[in-house]
């Protein structure tokens, strides 16, 4: 079964963010399904800078390859706004789908874009998003690569304009819709039953962001059919990365902090180093 059909089936996919090879290897051992790039966590990562418009296609790229070099999982790119018009629109999705892209996601901001849950931000006209849409669509070499279309219009909008936009991306041949920072469970509610009869639809979990976080099977109840924790990963490693520097500052030394560490041994066993170089025995 391949990523869209199983996008089509009653359980929820859970998919947390990456940023690099070794978070999405992570990731695939630990008996997830799927793996979403986000953008925010390549630029909180890569350049210690907010999500603010910062990344182009060539970075995206880069590390997508990275990626699919390393870990089969399913892979959802976030492209933001596809990096210009419809005609980058094509090339975004060609080169990412070359790279690896199971799912490329392309959102309606005008650019600079920022991240779903600051506020300030301004969406293009729902016409320009369609022709957006329409060229990804044309653009994919493979059916299964999944298009998904997201709408920040509910910050500027309201949430019967984000819904408008979305049903006009669905029919401009969207795979799966994406509405983002939905206020409410309420809202959630709604939103499934205006859409969800038009094709499978994506919640986004930020922790501290907009959504109330809600856990995968209450999601699923409600009708979604992809969760992503884009963020999650990121925070998660700042908390503890805070607490680590905090005390080798204080103790000049790790011991304190070795029962939440890995050994040497046991990192090398994350990365397959045994195997590897078993493999290059094989060829000494």
């Amino acid at each position: 079964m391949n990523f869209k059909q199983r996008l089509q089936q009653p359980k929820i996919v859970v998919a947390p963010g990456v940023y690099d090879p070794f978070t999405a290897l992570l990731v695939e051992q630990a008996g997830m399904e799927a793996c979403y790039l986000s953008g925010a966590s390549i630029a909180y990562t890569r350049f210690g800078r907010p999500d603010i418009g910062f990344l182009s296609l060539d970075d995206v790229v880069s590390v997508t390859t990275q990626i699919r070099e390393r870990v089969n999982l399913p892979l959802i790119v976030d492209a933001d706004t596809g990096f210009g018009n419809a005609l980058n629109v094509r090339r975004t999705v060609q080169h990412l789908e070359r790279a690896g892209a199971s799912a490329i996601q392309l959102e309606d901001q005008a650019s600079p874009k920022r991240c779903g849950h600051l506020q300030g931000k301004s969406v293009i006209s729902t016409q320009e998003m369609c022709g957006k849409i329409r060229a990804a669509v044309d653009a994919r070499r493979n059916e299964e690569t999944v298009i998904i279309a997201r709408t920040d219009a509910i910050a500027s909008e309201g949430l019967d304009a984000a819904m408008e936009r979305a049903a006009r991306y669905a029919e401009a041949g969207a795979d799966l819709l994406f509405v983002e920072a939905v206020r409410t469970k309420e809202q959630m509610t709604v939103l499934n039953g205006a859409l969800g009869h038009l094709c499978p639809l994506m919640a986004n979990m930020v922790e501290g962001g907009m959504t109330p976080i809600t856990p995968a099977d209450e999601l699923e109840a409600l009708g979604f059919s992809l969760v992503i924790f884009p963020g999650g990963t990121v925070r998660a490693l700042a908390h503890t990365l805070q607490g680590y520097f905090a005390s080798l500052h204080s103790n000049g030394t790790t011991a304190p902090w070795q029962d939440r560490m890995l050994g040497f041994d046991g990192l090398n066993a994350v990365i397959g180093t045994p195997e590897l170089l078993a493999l290059g025995e094989t060829y000494a």
